[in-house]
């Protein structure tokens, strides 16, 4: 943090010569947890940010829509999505979301760094809301031991994760779509965070490669998230029924139903444009 307090996102690995910047009120929360670098601040324009290893995960200001896409994408593609696994997302926002479907009676949720959670819950309780349902069990550990323990369990598996480096790595190899693929159900459907493919199209369509190999349907969708490097993030979404049809959601819901659930970004027309891409990226992206 420089004397100004501006808290810059600079990561010469992931978005090399640029960066987002936020103008910090106050430092709420740092530490060195056994897994990440944590920091949570009050910023002047974006509300609670928290911020793992020198990268921002979400902002007060706009973290509903990431939460939203990333849970509604894929639970209404599925006809009936009645048991749930989310592997990170220990904020809660994600969980928050997924039990909002009305199909859904059972997430589970596999979280490997506790103080996250209890952080959250502390400084972002308007997401780690999310745990208090009781449709969630959280589990605090790895998410790959969890899923090899738990084959051929789960409708949806939403993975809610950091960028490719570090820890993270591993949750965009082809390893992982393996593991996912075995954890879920017949006509199960995956999420993952995908990244931009402003930055790195390159490693976006490589990821993708990898799923095509386990799952006969895949496909990336895209949101805009202000405070996320360039505006947009990406997901890859994958499922076991060759039929499923992406661009069109197995359930639908009206402006009464989505005002309800309380969703602000997510609506059936905006399900149907995540999967229309620019020219460029889907010639760089599709096989």
């Amino acid at each position: 943090m420089n004397p100004i307090q501006w808290f810059s996102e600079i990561s010469n690995e992931l978005w090399p010569g640029q960066c987002f910047s936020l103008k910090v009120q106050k430092v709420l929360h740092e530490e060195r947890s056994k897994y990440q670098d944590i920091k949570i601040v009050q910023s002047e324009s974006h509300g609670v940010v928290l911020i793992l290893d020198g990268i921002i995960q979400c902002t007060e200001r706009d973290e509903f829509a990431y939460q939203e896409m990333i849970s509604f994408l894929p639970l209404c593609c599925h006809p009936n999505p009645q048991r749930v696994l989310i592997v990170g997302g220990g904020d809660g926002g994600v969980a928050r979301e997924v039990v909002k479907h009305p199909a859904v009676q059972e997430v589970h949720q596999v979280e490997i760094d506790e103080r996250v959670v209890e952080l959250s819950k502390q400084y972002l309780p308007f997401m780690a809301c999310g745990f208090e349902s009781p449709k969630v069990r959280l589990t605090i550990g790895d998410g790959f031991e969890y899923m090899k323990q738990h084959e051929g369990a789960f409708d949806v598996i939403i993975t809610d994760s950091s960028d490719p480096i570090g820890p993270a790595e591993t949750l965009f190899r082809e390893s992982y779509f393996e593991l996912v693929k075995r954890a879920l159900k017949p006509g199960g459907i995956i999420c993952s965070q995908g990244g931009s493919f402003w930055l790195d199209a390159g490693h976006v369509r490589e990821t993708l490669d990898y799923c095509r190999k386990h799952f006969p349907r895949v496909t990336y969708g895209l949101a805009a998230v202000p405070s996320y490097p360039t505006g947009q993030i990406g997901f890859f979404i994958a499922s076991l029924n060759p039929e499923t049809d992406f661009r069109e959601p197995a359930r639908k819901f009206d402006d009464t139903e989505i005002d309800q659930m309380g969703m602000r970004y997510y609506t059936t027309d905006i399900h149907r444009s995540a999967f229309t891409l620019p020219r460029f990226a889907a010639k760089a992206l599709n096989p």
